[in-house]
């Protein structure tokens, strides 16, 4: 592929990294899912220089957009032209692919949320971030006490003739009574069916609790792979649910879309391109005590200079870092960038 003008998209979320490029037109051309493994920026660094040798000579990035829980470190980077929420990333994608959608069920691997959509905006959203039992490291961790493949998870859950009611408010007390029912000699298909059907209730009851959930509903996250969780959503809920295309990297998608609106309305890009990624970035935290809030900053440098901080609930850090490196740029006779 050569001349091409891209748009990337960036999900740096707590297990995996995201990363996708599109088109003007929001088709995907490459999308690429990593796990950070407790090393986002190397992580980056590997899979932008995946996405290039993917596409070849010839393209160019013409926006950036970040999103997810890693979205500040993952902008400060690239430069993005724009950071937002998993909320607007996640239904800037469905309402483009999907507009008639009402709600957004996603389920990541840390952490899920429920998005309602009315015309065209969302209206309404609910976040889980504190229990793993709504969460794909619920499942994970199951499958693994059970000597059973995360990616066998859902068909077994089918193959369910008589599921059993697992305890599935809290993940301690799901595993606790998962290993009760294997002890009462309870099948495998039978237990994977009652631990869909308790992350579907702990979900409904928790993060889904006083919504209006009402169809089309779209169902993404890594956890929609699972056909078991889809086919539990949808025996709760007595409604079809759709997973769309790229479901795993709709946030990035999202972010991509973005990027190309903000690029398109200002018509350039503050993207520092991949070779920037080849310095080197270091980060460290510090608790602020200028007042009683203590807030802990994250501080990221590329040599001796501050690149970003964020963290601080008054702006105080990150709203100076760039009178702070224009002030040692003048110290030390260095170009500005």
């Amino acid at each position: 592929m050569t001349g091409k003008d891209l748009y990337l998209g960036v999900d740096a979320g707590s297990v995996s990294i995201n990363l996708v490029l599109i088109d003007s037109r929001y088709r995907l051309i490459e999308k690429l899912y990593l796990r950070t493994q407790g090393r986002p920026i190397e992580v980056l660094k590997e899979g932008l220089e995946n996405l290039s040798q993917l596409i070849g000579p010839g393209f160019k990035i013409k926006g950036c957009g970040t999103t997810g829980s890693g979205r500040l470190l993952a902008s400060a980077l690239l430069s993005a032209d724009i950071v937002k929420n998993e909320i607007t990333a996640h239904g800037t994608a469905v309402l483009n692919f999907i507009p008639e959608a009402s709600t957004i069920l996603e389920i990541g691997g840390q952490d899920s949320k429920i998005i309602l959509l009315r015309n065209g905006v969302v209206s309404d959203f609910a976040m889980n971030t504190v229990c793993a039992a709504g969460t794909g490291s619920f499942l994970d961790r199951q499958a693994s006490r059970l000597g059973i493949a995360i990616e066998d998870f859902g068909s077994l859950s089918l193959k369910s003739t008589s599921p059993v009611r697992i305890a599935g408010r809290c993940a301690v007390f799901a595993e606790s009574d998962m290993i009760h029912k294997q002890q009462m000699g309870c099948s495998a298909e039978d237990i994977i069916k009652g631990l869909c059907d308790a992350l579907v209730r702990n979900y409904l009851n928790n993060v889904g609790k006083g919504k209006d959930i009402q169809p089309l509903i779209v169902f993404q996250g890594g956890v929609a792979a699972n056909i078991g969780i889809k086919k539990a959503f949808e025996e709760a809920l007595g409604q079809r649910i759709i997973v769309p295309d790229n479901f795993e990297v709709m946030g990035a998608i999202g972010a991509a879309i973005l990027a190309h609106r903000k690029a398109k309305a200002t018509g350039s890009t503050s993207f520092s391109g991949l070779a920037s990624l080849k310095k080197d970035f270091t980060t460290k935290s510090y608790e602020c005590h200028d007042c009683p809030n203590l807030c802990e900053i994250v501080e990221i440098r590329v040599g001796s200079k501050v690149k970003a901080k964020w963290g601080d609930r008054c702006g105080k850090w990150s709203s100076s870092i760039e009178s702070l490196n224009k002030e040692k740029e003048l110290n030390e006779g260095v170009p500005s960038a």
